[in-house]
C-alpha cells in the first residue's frame, strides 16, 4: 500500500492540469498548473523574464509550516514500512521520529530509560537499509567512577521492531528498572510534515504491551517478554531486571500488524526482482557502494495491490514514498543490468493508469508538475514518463525481456508515441507542459529518443508507424541544431529552452545531459542524438569545467548563472541522476577525462554519505580536506539515485547487449579511471553474466547466459 506524501513544498512537483495529483514532491508548493498559454507564457512576459541575461527567479507561493529537516536523520526502509529518528536514538514524538506503515505513524515515542536515567548516546548507525544500531551507556552504581557500567543496544528496523539489548560490565549483579515509554498519535506521515499532527492518544493495556485507537486506525506494542508493570495512563512499560557480570538481558517491542491489509515488505527474500551484483577491483569503494545501492533499491519496492506480482519503485524516503511515474521509468531503466522484471512490472503498472480516449491526453501516463529552476516554468512529468515508457519497453527487450511480455506491453506503448505525433502536431517540437508551455531542450531529448528508440521497437516487431517515428526525428535534428545552440564567448552551449516566440533560455544547467542519453539499438550501437559531433564536444568541456563540475559531482545549474544556488534542488545543487547520466554519456561519445572527474567526485561524495548516496546535496565547491554539504530536504535513499549507481558501474563497462540477437557488445572506458573492475551478478538474456576490466580498460567476459555472442 503506497504511502501518501506530505504536503509539497515550493520547487517540486505539482498537480497536473485538470486532474488530482496522485504523489506530491515534498518541495512542490501550489503554483498554478499549465491550462493555457497565457499562463505557460508568463515567465517569458517580460525583459527581467526567464530569457533576460540576469532574469529573474520564477515566484512560488510560500509555505506557512517548514518541513522537518531530514539531513541527519537516521531512516531505516523497507516499504511500506519506515522508521525515522535522530542520531539520540530515543523517539521523542518530535519532528518526524515515529515507526511508519503505510504512511501512518503507528508508534511516535519510544523512549528508554535504565536505572532511572535516559542513556548517553555514544554510536549511531545504518547496519543496512530497513536497520539501525544505537549505542548508549549508563552508570548504574553510584561507585563505579567514571566508567559506564551499562552498555544499551537497540536495534531498530522498518518493519517495526525494536531489540533493546542491557550488558553489564559490572563487576557485581546490578539490579535495575528498565523502563519504556511509548505513544502515537495515529497521524498521516503528510500531517506530522506539516506540523499537524494532533496530541498522543489515550492508551490502554493489552496483552502484553499497549494499544491506542482512533476513528481512522489502530496500533499496538506487544513485549518479549511481558513488563512487570504496564501503566496505560503514561503509556509506560517496566521490568525490573537483574544482570549478573558481564550478563545481558534482552527485551524485545513489535508493533503489532493492525486488519487493514498486508504490511510484508516487498523487496526481502526470494521475491525480490533486482538481482545482487558484486564489484571486486582495486577501488573497494565501488562494492561497498553497489551493495548499499541495491538494498536501498529493494527496500523501496513496492507491489501494484490489484496485481501483486507486478513491482516497482517508489521515488525516496521520506517525502515519496508513492509512485512518481517518471522517476519510477527511470530508476528501472538504469537498473535493467540487474534484470528486466522490475522494467516488466513498473510498465505493466503504469499502463493501467494511462490516459484512454480520443482526445489530446489519450495515451499520456499521468504524472505532475515538477519545478524545473528558477529559469523556467514547471515542467509536467506525465510528459517524461510517456516518453519514457517505449525507451524502457527497448531497452527491456535489448536485456532479455520476454518476447511475451514484450508483445502485451506494446500497445501501450504504441499509444504513448501516437500521443508524442499528435502532441507534435505539424510543428517540430513538443512543448511542455502542453498547451503553450515552452520547448525544453530536455524534453527534445527526451522525444527524440523515444521516436528513434520507438521506431526501431515497432520495426523489429512487425509493427506500422516506424518510418514516420524516424522522419520526424529526422527533421527534429535539423531543426534543433539551428535553433537551440545559444552563441557566447566560450563556443556556446545548447540552449535550455526555446520560448513559443523563438528567444532562448541560454542557462546552463544540468538537463543538458539527456542530450547525451541517446539510448540504445541492436548491435550494440547507439541510437543518434540531437548534438552533432562538434557541439557534443563543446558540451561535454562546458560539463568538465569549473561551473557545472563541482568536485562532487555536475551541478543542477552553473555556477557562473544568475539565480546560481547550491542549495536550489534544480538550481544548483548535485543531483546524483543527472551526474550518472553525464557520465554514462561522456563515456559513451569518447570524453572520458570529464567522465572520470564526475565519477571520482561522486565516489567521494559517497564515502562521507556512508555510501547511501541521497538524491541531491548542495553544489559547493569542493575544498581540500572538505565535504559535500546535505541538502536538508533531500529524500534518501532514492530511487534513481540508488539506480544511478548501478548506470556508472556498467556505463565504465560498456555493456551494450541485443538479446533477441543472442550478442553483447563491450566498449568499456579506456582509460580504466578506477582500475581493474569486476563485475558479477549481472543478468543478460535471462542468465547470468559477469565482465572484468583490466587496468589497460580491456573487457573480458566470465560469464554469460548460453548462446550469447560477444559482438564487434
Amino acid at each position: 500500500m503506497p504511502m501518501p506524501n506530505p504536503p509539497a513544498e515550493p520547487g517540486g512537483d505539482l498537480p497536473p492540469p485538470r486532474e488530482p495529483a496522485r504523489h506530491l514532491d515534498r518541495r512542490g508548493g501550489s503554483a498554478p498548473p499549465f491550462a493555457g498559454a497565457e499562463t505557460a507564457l508568463s515567465p517569458f512576459a517580460t525583459a527581467t523574464g526567464a530569457i533576460a541575461t540576469r532574469p529573474a527567479p520564477v515566484p512560488v507561493p510560500r509555505r506557512t509550516t517548514d518541513l522537518p529537516p531530514v539531513h541527519t536523520a537516521f531512516i531505516c526502509v523497507a516499504l511500506p514500512g519506515l522508521a525515522i529518528s535522530t542520531e539520540q536514538g530515543q523517539l521523542t514524538g518530535r519532528g518526524l521520529d515515529g515507526f511508519y506503515r503505510a504512511g501512518r505513524r503507528m508508534l511516535s515515542r519510544c523512549q528508554v530509560k535504565v536505572a532511572g536515567r535516559e542513556p548517553l548516546p555514544v554510536q549511531a548507525r545504518m547496519i543496512g537499509a530497513d536497520r539501525a544500531r544505537f549505542v548508549g551507556t549508563v552508570r548504574a552504581s553510584a561507585d563505579s567512577g567514571p566508567d559506564p557500567d551499562v552498555i544499551v543496544e537497540r536495534t531498530r528496523c522498518a518493519d517495526g521492531t525494536e531489540r533493546i539489548v542491557l550488558h553489564s560490565a559490572a563487576s557485581r549483579t546490578l539490579r535495575l528498572s528498565l523502563e519504556v515509554a511509548l505513544g502515537t498519535d495515529l497521524a498521516e506521515l503528510a500531517s506530522v510534515a506539516s506540523g499537524r499532527a494532533g496530541p498522543e492518544l489515550p492508551a490502554t493495556v493489552n496483552d502484553s504491551g499497549l494499544r491506542w485507537t482512533c476513528a481512522t486506525g489502530d496500533s499496538a506494542v506487544t513485549a518479549d517478554p511481558p513488563p512487570a508493570d504496564a501503566l496505560a495512563s503514561a503509556g509506560l512499560l517496566r521490568w525490573e531486571l537483574e544482570l549478573p557480570p558481564g550478563g545481558s538481558r534482552t527485551v524485545e517491542l513489535r508493533l503489532r500488524p493492525d486488519a487493514t491489509g498486508s504490511h510484508r515488505a516487498v523487496g526481502r527474500g526470494a521475491t525480490s526482482p533486482l538481482a545482487q551484483v558484486r564489484a571486486v577491483g582495486d577501488d573497494p569503494r565501488i562494492q561497498a557502494l553497489l551493495h548499499t545501492s541495491v538494498e536501498d533499491l529493494r527496500a523501496l519496492l513496492l507491489r501494484d495491490p490489484a496485481h501483486p506480482s507486478d513491482f516497482h519503485l517508489a521515488a525516496g524516503v521520506p517525502w515519496r514514498c508513492g509512485t512518481s511515474p517518471a522517476d519510477a521509468l527511470a530508476a528501472a531503466r538504469m537498473t535493467l543490468p540487474l534484470g528486466t522484471r522490475l522494467a516488466a512490472g513498473t510498465l505493466r503498472t503504469l499502463a493501467r493508469t494511462q490516459t484512454g480516449g480520443q482526445g489530446a491526453r489519450s495515451g499520456l501516463i499521468p504524472g505532475p508538475h515538477r519545478n524545473a529552476g528558477p529559469h523556467l516554468p514547471p515542467g509536467c512529468t506525465a510528459t517524461e514518463a510517456t516518453l519514457l515508457f517505449p525507451v524502457l519497453l527497448a531497452e527491456a527487450r535489448r536485456w532479455g525481456l520476454a518476447e511475451r511480455e514484450t508483445e502485451e506491453l506494446l500497445p501501450a506503448a504504441e499509444r504513448c508515441l501516437a500521443w508524442l505525433r499528435t502532441t507534435v502536431g505539424g510543428g517540430t517540437y513538443l512543448p511542455d507542459p502542453q498547451p503553450g508551455g515552452p520547448f525544453r531542450c530536455e524534453t527534445q531529448a527526451h522525444a527524440h529518443r523515444a521516436a528513434v528508440l520507438g521506431a526501431d521497437l515497432l520495426d523489429e516487431t512487425g509493427r506500422p508507424g516506424g518510418a514516420g517515428l524516424r522522419e520526424w526525428a529526422q527533421e527534429l535534428r535539423a531543426a534543433f541544431h539551428e535553433d537551440f545552440w545559444a552563441e557566447d564567448r566560450g563556443g556556446g552551449r545548447p540552449a535550455a529552452a526555446r520560448a513559443p516566440d523563438g528567444r532562448l533560455v541560454p542557462q546552463l544547467g544540468a538537463g543538458v545531459v539527456h542530450l547525451l542519453d541517446t539510448g540504445l539499438l541492436g548491435s550494440g550501437a547507439l541510437a543518434p542524438g540531437l548534438l552533432d559531433k562538434t557541439r557534443t564536444e563543446q558540451l561535454a568541456r562546458s560539463l568538465g569545467g569549473p561551473a557545472m563540475d563541482s568536485g562532487w559531482g555536475l551541478r543542477s545549474l552553473g555556477a557562473n548563472e544568475a539565480a546560481y544556488n547550491p542549495f536550489g534542488h534544480r538550481g544548483g545543487a548535485v543531483r546524483v541522476h543527472e551526474t550518472a547520466v553525464a557520465v554514462a554519456g561522456l563515456i559513451a561519445t569518447g570524453y572520458e577525462k570529464e567522465a572520470s572527474a564526475l565519477v571520482r567526485g561522486l565516489l567521494a561524495a559517497a564515502e562521507t554519505f556512508g555510501h547511501r548516496l541521497p538524491e541531491m546535496y548542495a553544489g559547493e565547491q569542493r575544498t581540500q580536506g572538505g565535504a559535500p554539504v546535505p541538502h536538508p530536504a533531500a529524500c534518501r535513499p532514492a530511487a534513481t539515485a540508488a539506480a544511478a549507481v548501478i548506470l556508472l558501474v556498467t556505463a565504465l563497462a560498456g555493456i551494450r547487449p541485443d538479446a533477441p540477437a543472442r550478442t553483447v557488445t563491450l566498449r568499456p572506458a579506456g582509460s580504466a579511471p578506477l582500475g581493474e573492475i569486476g563485475l558479477t551478478g549481472l543478468r543478460i538474456a535471462g542468465g547470468p553474466f559477469s565482465v572484468r576490466i583490466s587496468r589497460l580498460g580491456l573487457a573480458m567476459v566470465e560469464e554469460a547466459a548460453d548462446g550469447l555472442q560477444l559482438g564487434v
